[in-house]
């Protein structure tokens, strides 16, 4: 086959397949379908996991995944409906042939109303065709254009999150003035190519406003990765039938996102999902109620809501506020360098000299430090009584950092108590402290 896309065999050898490409089609369909949904859980498992550990990086990613992985589910099911009824009507056609109004033996009224809003048979087959051959390929064009916003609004919250972190903007009123300038600017420049993607390229028409607006849509072409799709865009805007479609799809979507916040509620006063406390057992609280693989603890956890043995194992998770608190109440310990966040993988070069008096290494001397001054801060009290504890470093079922400590429960009377774990106060005009989480249990003797 001659690949040189002007020669007429070419020409022939693309028609020719765009008449059979409804077999190819429904083959990529049925199996992307299934590729889709077998991955959706494994994405929602990544962006519960980031959700839990507070890494809000991750975590926008997955969302943006989960997203982009639901429109192109919907619109491959959605085409394979399509098509579907596309060969049945089909094969109605070999059968029964075009619609014969006079067969149906209608009053004039109904036959000409019919004839005018239904038409042909074959009218309503090309229909379902154009409908099937432009759905397949919009459903990759609308996820191009979803990743473009994505990426636009990652690099604007880059730039303010580089200016915020790295100045010091309560005191240096012209980096203030920059960020916001960076802002309006942005916002304006964004407003822009929305007015012109709104308008289906209104400010590529005239050709004053054209030499204008070519250096922003030159610059964001490459932000948004449009040069990867800009053909699938301009052969949908000259043709109607497809504009009309991509304007069509999106309050769909729209709709869709509406009604999947929908959620009944039985009771004025209950819930089936609140903050463990006093009178809720909260599931995420309890180790043997994680069962799914989506299942997390939020904050902090025990073996379960009812206690037959002697001791009480607690498990605290890990949260960046703690190791701030830490750093805050014992300054000794805190690095010069804070290396928490994303790294490129390599190992760290941690300062391991031995100390000569007990030949404990360094680092490892700073953590029991960091583990004696978190035992300080997070008290552990059931009911009115405070227990004393010595925490170790561990991880849940997940892998997720966290301390980790067993309680002597022997004394501890029959029947229903309440586990607190309090925290230092966010406030530091506050005198008492706050109370992390409170977890209902029961406690039976063997």
């Amino acid at each position: 086959m001659n690949n040189d896309y002007r020669s007429p065999s070419f020409k022939r050898w693309l028609d020719k397949l765009q008449q059979e490409s409804w077999q190819l089609e429904l083959i990529i369909s049925g199996f992307a379908i299934y590729a889709l949904i077998l991955a959706y859980e494994p994405l929602e498992l990544l962006y519960e996991t980031a959700k839990a550990s507070q890494i809000e990086a991750w975590r926008f990613i997955w969302s943006v995944v989960q997203v982009m992985w639901g429109i192109l589910i919907f619109n491959l099911v959605l085409h394979v409906i399509l098509r579907g009824l596309w060969i049945g009507a089909v094969g109605l056609r070999y059968v029964s042939g075009d619609i014969d109004y006079k067969a149906l033996n209608y009053s004039e009224k109904f036959t000409t109303y019919l004839k005018k809003n239904v038409g042909s048979f074959d009218k309503y087959i090309g229909q379902l065709e154009k409908y099937c051959s432009v759905l397949f390929a919009i459903s990759f064009l609308l996820i191009f254009y979803m990743l473009a916003s994505y990426i636009i609004m990652s690099l604007l919250v880059a730039v303010i999150y580089l200016i915020a972190t790295n100045f010091d903007l309560q005191n240096n009123v012209t980096m203030i003035v920059i960020l916001i300038s960076v802002l309006l600017i942005s916002c304006l420049l964004m407003l822009i190519i929305f007015i012109d993607f709104i308008g289906q390229g209104i400010l590529k028409k005239n050709k004053y406003v054209a030499k204008i607006y070519f250096p922003i849509y030159w610059l964001f072409s490459y932000l948004t990765l449009s040069f990867l799709y800009r053909p699938l865009v301009y052969n949908f805007l000259d043709n109607k039938f497809g504009k009309r479609l991509v304007f069509f799809l999106i309050p769909i979507y729209a709709v869709i996102s509406i009604l999947g916040g929908i959620n009944f509620k039985q009771s004025n006063y209950l819930k089936n999902n609140q903050e463990s406390w006093e009178n809720y057992s909260n599931t995420n609280n309890y180790e043997d109620l994680l069962i799914d693989r989506n299942d997390f603890i939020e904050i902090a956890s025990i073996p379960s809501k009812v206690i037959k043995n002697s001791h009480l194992k607690i498990f605290i998770l890990f949260k960046k506020q703690m190791e701030d608190q830490i750093f805050k109440t014992n300054s000794s310990i805190k690095p010069e360098k804070d290396i928490r966040g994303f790294n490129l993988g390599f190992k760290e070069n941690y300062d391991e000299g031995v100390n000569e008096s007990n030949g404990i290494f360094k680092n490892h001397k700073n953590e029991l430090k960091y583990l004696h001054t978190f035992e300080r801060l997070y008290q552990i009290n059931i009911d009115t009584t405070m227990f004393s504890s010595e925490f170790v470093i561990s991880t849940d079922k997940h892998k997720r950092l966290g301390f980790e400590t067993y309680l002597n429960i022997r004394d501890l009377k029959e029947g229903k108590h309440i586990l607190r774990i309090l925290a230092p106060p966010a406030d530091s005009t506050q005198v008492e402290n706050d109370t992390l989480v409170t977890i209902p249990f029961w406690h039976f003797k063997d």
